[in-house]
């Protein structure tokens, strides 16, 4: 047998170089990317893998409570309870598992089977939709080991007989989340707001301080809002390593501890709150009965300490139930409180702008004295009506305008004559037109606009106040500028009439309205207003005490030159450094004259007899806003008006001042001057109560 090989099964040597060379180049290849992957991208696939394995866990904290300054509590953490299954705890048979479905279904009223599970995916945590089984199916699609929620904040007797029945049913138990409530509801919430869930918009600044958007939450108004960096805390945070399932397994990292929010105590006493409300509707729903319908839609009382600034009580009326946006906040609700247009999600005391009418005054008073425009004994002529030849340029030839005084269809000779302190006791509107823009011979030149909105910036009005509330309002001031940016016209000698009485373009919230009347009865000290009396720890220990702060005193700080510019053409009206602490003394006797004045002292009626000192002022604001158009109610000489009132006691030392306003209320002190004084009387009385308590004489 021959061994020589076939010339067919030969192999060329050109092939075998071709056939090493693919294997090199592959091989090559496969050497070249496990060079990569374990040297030059070693780094980032150890990362890649210690993820697959480790979890960070966010450790939630536990917010701050909020006290009223006497301890009571206004806002806590309550246990919720969430009924949880976990797949991988459940038992392993089929039936079992049915079983477990079936008894539990009856208990929470969840059912058994409800859709898919993809249906399940369109649902968020705790929303009623989903079946057991599609839930359950789903978390254990996702991650075995974590408990998936089947129904949430469920009440205590459901939670019991869960927990009891739980010991047969594997894989089901309890979970207990911490929600907010708030004991005295309504009274507070436009004090203490609500929480809500973090916006879309706001997801990655929160969730760089550490914040889990879905599960926390934040303020969304009241001091929930405004202390959030106080109340909120901190997470804590756990690094585990977990297996394929989600199960975890060990740590990786020492875990780090949550920090609890820091507590807070307000200034404001729950007691004298539960007094003003109460003072507030009792007046409005005896008003509304009496005229045999809703006359009075809305309200504001506010008192506060005029030497500290603290705000004793802030009732904004209507209000709305901050419980009931606590777990989470149902969109018929909030659109309900969105579209009522009394805005009982508004806290009108900071809020909403209103004409303050006379107790405006007070500014007015305190320039024309200080700047000499009257003096103390000089007497001023009060009919009940004078004729202004108005003009509104230096060429116009004017036009005769009246202006009336509040007395003129009772009185129609007016007051007759009378001197600065009886203006203010009285609230004589010709005195104070006369005062503000000037009367021919008698007094040739008022205060003038420019100089009245330097001291009406003074006592509190034009700015918001920094109050630690959200969504201040800052009233308006107007000059000829704004008038003729805004209105398109010049100003003239009536437009400074109405607005030396508090009336035309001014506007104010109430919170500015009791500002500017403390800062009188504070001899000129405008302290700074606030709720925030406290911060404490978890044992009640002060870590922030209250300390009193002066925004300004108008008898010492300079008062800023108003320049009102158009065109070129410039108006600069001065006035004087500072107000003599004469003037205020002045003013203050002027509205203690309102008090103990029988004749027409505005106030003689409500505090006419009362224990201790009061001196107040009273106003009546006509208005013409979108609802009393809407209502065809803007007749001119017959608009409607606001009630205001304002009073502080005592006289000689005051430690109260008490504010009260009333929507379409009509005459001040006939209807929210009774509100002053039945707030005023709680005060003393909780005041005596506290001192024999406490031993005090």
């Amino acid at each position: 047998m021959s061994s020589k090989i076939p010339a067919d099964f030969r192999k060329e040597p050109w092939r075998v170089w071709i056939f090493y060379l693919v294997a090199v180049f592959v091989f090559s290849l496969l050497a070249f990317r496990l060079v990569n992957l374990q040297i030059l991208e070693g780094e980032n696939w150890l990362v890649s893998a210690e993820d697959n394995y480790t979890r960070e866990i966010s450790v939630p904290t536990s917010r701050g409570i909020i006290y009223d300054r006497t301890g009571v509590i206004l806002a806590r953490n309550i246990a919720s309870y969430n009924v949880v299954i976990t797949p991988a705890f459940l038992p392993d048979d089929v039936a079992d598992i049915q079983h477990i479905y079936r008894e539990l279904s009856e208990i929470i009223d969840v059912p058994v089977n409800n859709g898919t599970v993809d249906d399940a995916k369109l649902f968020t945590v705790c929303v009623p939709g989903p079946g057991i089984a599609q839930l359950v199916e789903l978390g254990d699609s996702l991650a075995p080991y974590r408990a998936v929620p089947i129904s949430c904040d469920v009440d205590e007797e459901t939670a019991r007989i869960v927990r009891e029945r739980a010991v047969g049913w594997r894989g089901v138990s309890l979970a207990i989340d911490p929600i907010r409530d708030y004991p005295t509801g309504s009274l507070t919430a436009n004090i203490v707001g609500f929480l809500g869930p973090i916006p879309a918009s706001q997801v990655d600044l929160y969730e760089e301080l550490g914040f889990i958007a879905g599960r926390d939450k934040i303020g969304y108004a009241g001091v929930e809002q405004t202390l959030q960096d106080i109340l909120a805390g901190t997470n804590g945070k756990k690094v585990v390593e977990v297996d394929v399932a989600g199960k975890e397994l060990r740590n990786l990292e020492p875990p780090i501890q949550p920090i609890a929010g820091r507590n807070v105590r307000l200034s404001i006493d729950i007691r004298l709150q539960q007094a003003a409300e109460s003072a507030l509707l009792v007046e409005i729903n005896g008003w509304n009965a009496y005229f045999g319908q809703i006359r009075i839609s809305s309200g504001v009382t506010i008192a506060m300490n005029p030497k500290t600034g603290e705000i004793l009580a802030m009732v904004s009326y209507p209000s709305y139930q901050n419980n009931r946006l606590a777990r989470f906040i149902p969109a018929y609700y909030y659109q309900q409180l969105s579209e009522d247009p009394r805005h009982p999600l508004l806290n009108n005391a900071i809020s909403s702008e209103y004409p303050p009418g006379s107790v405006f005054k007070l500014s007015t008073a305190t320039g024309a004295l200080n700047e000499g425009v009257v003096s103390l004994d000089q007497i001023i002529q009060a009919p009940g009506q004078l004729i202004l030849t108005e003009k509104f340029s230096p060429n116009d030839p004017g036009r005769e305008r009246p202006f009336v005084d509040w007395i003129y269809d009772e009185n129609p000779a007016g007051f007759g004559t009378i001197d600065f302190l009886h203006c203010i006791a009285y609230s004589s509107n010709v005195c104070f037109y006369k005062l503000g823009g000037g009367y021919e011979d008698e007094i040739p030149e008022g205060l003038g606009i420019l100089r009245l909105g330097e001291y009406a910036r003074a006592l509190g009005y034009g700015v918001p106040s920094g109050i630690e509330l959200p969504g201040e309002a800052d009233g308006l001031i107007p000059s000829p500028q704004w008038k003729r940016i805004n209105q398109g016209e010049n100003w003239s000698t009536g437009d400074t009439y109405i607005a030396s009485v508090g009336q035309g373009y001014v506007l104010a919230t109430p919170l500015q309205v009791l500002m500017s009347g403390a800062t009188i009865a504070n001899d000129g000290k405008l302290m700074q207003p606030t709720v925030v009396y406290q911060e404490l720890d978890d044992e009640g220990r002060i870590l922030k005490p209250f300390i009193p702060r002066l925004k300004w005193d108008i008898t010492e700080t300079p008062l800023i030159t108003n320049f009102d510019c158009d065109d070129g053409y410039c108006l600069e009206m001065e006035t004087k450094s500072a107000v003599d602490p004469s003037v205020v003394q002045e003013v203050q006797n002027g509205m203690r004259l309102a008090v103990t004045n029988t004749l027409y002292g505005t106030l003689n009626d409500v505090f006419g007899d009362f224990p201790i000192a009061v001196a107040g002022k009273t106003g009546t604001a006509e208005y013409c806003d979108d609802v009393a158009f809407r209502a065809n109610r803007c007749t001119f000489g017959n608009w409607p008006t606001h009630s205001w009132t304002l009073a502080y006691a005592p006289f000689d030392d005051p430690e109260i001042i008490i504010m009260a306003f009333m929507y379409n209320g009509g005459e001040g002190a006939a209807v929210a001057g009774p509100v002053v004084g039945r707030v005023m009387e709680a005060y003393f009385e909780l005041k005596e109560i506290d001192l024999a308590e406490g031993g005090g004489g």
